[in-house]
């Protein structure tokens, strides 16, 4: 049971809410109710976001990159580092930095997490003896760290636009249609054996690693699960599309691919209007992962035309070089006021441009990573997130500002417990496995580093 002062409920709040959680799910919801003893006792409630775009082994190189070279940094070269480092990787040092990260989601407020994960072979691209191998360490490190996992499994066949061939790093992404669908029946079986929360979908890495021809064959055979893509991160990969299949990637997929509520689009930076409008229409959920979008100098997401398009968004945390839910919420409306000039811009109307931020984000989150969570209601699974509003940095607000407090003025400090699916796995603000995470982290970190 768990009881709080206040609850956000149906985009309100209600007084003295007292929960009963049963198989992972809220089976009671009771409001202007009395603690009773044995309840666990939470200042302010919240359903627990969805972080749904995570690589998560890019977070063990988070400050290795912000040094520049000669000539221009970019996105490109970034990538070209990012290549060099996971040859290092073991399926060891795989788990050890999943869970590492696992570890600071939840207790930044995340209760799950779509692993869009296209690390996949060995060194070199040689197979495992068993496909999913990676797969399955990610799986590991979720069950023992207690976030809920979509796990998307990336098909990545080219290096570039046009069928260009893969090379270096990219080895170890490398499938064909064919050893894709074996690699997914096998990440399907070692699901059975993970937590009953655990989702299985699939992810096309983007158009310029697949072919018009493998996706539409994909796509027939692939049932309901959800989808993910990313597409137009980059004007260069806008320019590489167009060039190859005579229209741009946003455009191509609206003409040709049946978009629907099962996909989220990631990034989808460079849209025009048309594209904008359109892709809103579909369904489709967009994936903003801010921090990141901003470290690799991707550019700033259009979320004032998305909002008026009607759009669902959500956010992830993407390369990990910065974990923290506040400040990717924070982040993608500062980016908007510095894109217009203006303040206060991703909100649909009028109102707290925090609150609908983070409806949004829970909303589009839960969709993308099609789990029942998202509010807090009787049937949905019990991922919540507990704030202390008597922090100093909320304590001088009142209600319907405590959730602008959060975003724009606190941090993540502010958050004292989280559930996922039921699973009670931070408390006091400090996740229960974390010690042993960060000492197993460590040990990985030192036989990682001093191999360079």
């Amino acid at each position: 049971m768990i009881f709080a002062k206040r609850a956000l409920i149906d985009g309100r709040w209600s007084e003295n809410a007292r929960l009963t959680i049963a198989e992972g799910q809220i089976t009671v919801l009771e409001t202007g109710a009395a603690a009773l003893a044995g309840d666990t006792l939470v200042d302010t409630l919240l359903p627990a976001l969805a972080n749904l775009h995570s690589h998560s082994f890019q977070r063990a190189m988070a400050g290795m990159t912000e040094h520049r070279a000669a000539g221009r940094d970019s996105f490109w070269t970034w990538r070209e580092m990012m290549y060099r480092f996971l040859g290092r990787l073991t399926p060891e040092m795989v788990e050890a930095i999943a869970a590492l990260v696992f570890v600071e989601m939840l207790e930044a407020g995340y209760a799950s997490v779509g692993e869009f994960h296209y690390l996949h072979h060995q060194s070199g691209g040689t197979p495992y003896d068993r496909p999913a191998e990676l797969s399955l360490r990610i799986m590991e490190a979720a069950s023992a760290t207690g976030i809920g996992l979509t796990h998307l499994s990336v098909l990545y066949s080219y290096g570039g636009a046009g069928k260009a061939p893969l090379a270096g790093g990219q080895l170890r992404f490398a499938n064909t249609l064919e050893s894709y669908l074996e690699l997914i029946e096998d990440v399907r079986l070692g699901a059975k054996a993970a937590p009953h929360d655990t989702i299985v979908g699939i992810a096309p890495h983007s158009l310029r690693a697949t072919t018009p021809e493998d996706l539409t064959a994909l796509l027939a055979i692939v049932g309901d699960g959800p989808i993910h893509m990313h597409i137009a991160e980059q004007p260069k990969e806008v320019d590489d599309i167009t060039t190859w299949l005579g229209t741009r990637p946003v455009a191509w997929a609206l003409d040709n691919l049946p978009l629907d509520h099962r996909w989220c689009m990631i990034h989808a930076t460079h849209m025009n209007d048309a594209e904008t409008a359109g892709l809103a229409r579909s369904g489709a959920v967009v994936g903003l992962c801010p921090i990141t979008e901003a470290n690799l100098g991707d550019g700033p997401f259009n979320g004032r035309s998305w909002l008026a398009a009607g759009g669902a968004f959500g956010i992830g945390s993407d390369s990990n070089v910065r974990i923290s839910l506040s400040e990717e919420l924070r982040t993608l409306e500062y980016s908007q006021r510095l894109r217009h000039l203006e303040r206060n811009v991703m909100v649909a109307d009028v109102g707290s441009v925090g609150l609908h931020l983070y409806q949004g984000a829970a909303h589009g989150g839960a969709q993308a990573l099609r789990r029942n969570c998202g509010a807090i209601a009787v049937g949905k699974l019990a991922d919540l997130v507990a704030i202390d509003s008597t922090h100093p940095a909320l304590c001088a607000l009142d209600a319907d500002q405590i959730v602008d407090g959060f975003i724009f003025a606190g941090s993540d400090t502010i958050i004292t417990d989280v559930w996922s699916a039921g699973r009670h796995q931070v408390r006091g603000g400090r996740h229960i496995a974390r010690e042993a995470v960060h000492r197993r982290w460590r040990k990985v970190a030192h036989s990682l580093f001093t191999a360079r």
